[in-house]
């Protein structure tokens, strides 16, 4: 019996480990072909993920569906309401050229102060691209022109018209002119300049095709714009926009839906002529980056464009109309807002009308131009940047705090079992800017990596870029990554390490390599 026994059972581990083998030869072939076998279902068994993860939601049809399993979601205080309301106070916008990276520090400019100016008309020109403008976001007066040091220009600020007026441009027919054509008009009408590429995310080089376009339609950060609300109403234009981009890359147009809670907006499950992959997981699900890491990954050598929703929709409106309207819909949150809400402006509207009567202390409170990871801290005297869709406004965390983390008394958000924000999962918490702690020796922690849904290792990248190692950056995967990738990461690091600041000093000095 025991020999019978043991016969039995090499039997059954030779069938499992041939079936094993035959199972990883399956996946093998699959990626020599350039199919990824756990994003096509492919093999001999489903995976435990696949037996025990959640149904995908009635509404997700029409593309893959990509479940994320690392990250983590922030909750505020302060989500701002689903209502948009009008910036009746908002009567300034500026420009500021370094927004946009890759061009000089002191751009050409076309105006002066005291010129009037219609939205769409150029402002300034960079010296190096001398055929692509920078417009005007809103009609009116030109009252300042600021500058910083060496004489570079800071902002351009325009005194906004009560009634708009708009430079007409003639558009090319989207279905019937050359891609050369549509870029040469996207150049003169300022609409080029809100396409960014990738790998560095910098403004596109018009001298280059993209491999693919990629659009994420939802933001998953804390206290974010819901795209849903920005995009209702303009489906048309939406459309029209992913049209024109569709002429000018050589592969596809990648379409980001959000797969987490309610039915996202019709703008972007009907829209046709794209490839749609719907998403689900935390934060950073809604990033860009995220979703081309397991959509379409970079390749060597190649470049991909990305675009905000709401700016697929102006260059819509701009082949549609032939007016560049610079308005658009920004957040207003954060635990410091007496009225949370969406509101209507334009593109650089000024910080202090936005936030006219609607804080609760000035005194304490830190205003930050985008979302509280990878947003930097303005003054109420500045503007918006054009990159930025959101301000968040949290208490100023300049207090020090005795004896810190060993006092665990004020619920904060925290990735650390130190406190039991696990068992309160729905709880918004009044966040300050406090770092509890200063910047420390950078030690292997593993934490980066329980964040960062993403086949790269952010700790040895770091400590690679520290060290200037460039064939050690590349190797790692740095072309795929921008800051907002890694804000989670700088979050939850126990080192107190500056990581998007490291990040960006990686993707400089790759540029600069070439």
């Amino acid at each position: 019996m025991l020999i019978t026994s043991l016969v039995v059972i090499g039997i059954i581990l030779a069938f499992i480990s041939i079936l094993s083998i035959a199972d990883n030869l399956i996946s093998i072939e699959a990626q020599k072909h350039g199919i990824d076998p756990d994003k096509s279902n492919l093999g001999l068994f489903p995976s435990v993920r696949d037996l025990f993860s959640k149904s995908a939601p009635g509404f997700v049809s029409g593309g893959q569906l990509v479940n994320l399993k690392k990250g983590h979601d922030i909750k505020l205080a302060g989500n701002p309401v689903s209502e948009v309301v009008p910036a009746t106070a908002v009567t300034r916008v500026a420009i500021k050229p370094q927004d946009y990276r890759g061009i000089a520090p002191i751009p050409k400019m076309e105006v002066q102060v005291g010129d009037e100016v219609k939205a769409g008309q150029a402002i300034f020109f960079d010296k190096k691209n001398s055929d692509i403008n920078f417009v005007s976001p809103v009609s009116g007066e030109v009252v300042e022109i600021r500058r910083g040091a060496k004489r570079a220009i800071t902002h351009v600020v325009i005194l906004a018209d009560k009634e708009q007026s708009y430079h007409q441009f003639t558009p090319p027919s989207a279905g019937n002119s050359n891609p050369q054509e549509i870029i040469e008009f996207l150049k003169k009408s300022g609409a080029w300049t809100l396409i960014n590429q990738r790998p560095f995310d910098i403004l596109a080089n018009s001298e280059l095709v993209p491999e693919n376009i990629f659009i994420s339609t939802f933001d998953s950060s804390p206290l974010a714009l819901d795209y849903n609300i920005a995009l209702e109403g303009r489906e048309e234009e939406f459309q029209k926009g992913l049209d024109v981009l569709g002429r000018l890359t050589t592969g596809k147009v990648y379409l980001g839906l959000d797969a987490r809670g309610n039915e996202p907006a019709a703008a972007f499950t009907e829209a046709t002529g794209v490839v749609k992959t719907w998403f689900r997981g935390k934060h950073p699900v809604g990033n860009v980056g995220v979703q081309i890491h397991h959509t379409n990954p970079i390749k060597s050598n190649k470049i991909v464009w990305t675009l905000d929703p709401q700016d697929v929709a102006l260059i819509g409106r701009l082949f549609i109309s032939g007016t560049y309207d610079g308005s658009r819909v920004v957040s207003v949150g954060g635990g410091q807002v007496l009225s949370p809400s969406h509101v209507k402006t334009y593109k650089g509207a000024s910080i202090d009308e936005l936030l006219k009567g609607n804080l609760s202390d000035e005194g304490t409170s830190r205003i930050i131009g985008g979302n509280v990871l990878s947003g930097s801290q303005v003054g109420a005297d500045d503007f918006l940047s054009q990159q930025h869709n959101s301000i968040s406004v949290i208490k100023e965390g300049d207090q020090y705090e005795l004896f810190g983390w060993l006092l665990p008394i004020t619920p904060r958000p925290s990735v650390s079992r130190t406190f039991p924000n696990f068992l309160i999962p729905n709880h918004e918490f009044e966040a300050n800017t406090n770092t509890h702690g200063e910047q420390r020796a950078f030690v292997v922690t593993g934490q980066y990596e329980n964040m960062l849904p993403m086949d790269i290792y952010p700790q040895h990248l770091m400590k690679a870029i520290m060290a200037g190692d460039i064939e050690r950056m590349e190797g790692l995967g740095i072309n795929e990554l921008t800051e907002e990738d890694v804000a989670l990461c700088e979050f939850s690091c126990t080192s107190k390490q500056p990581l998007q600041s490291i990040l960006r000093e990686g993707l400089d000095m790759m540029r600069e390599q070439g």
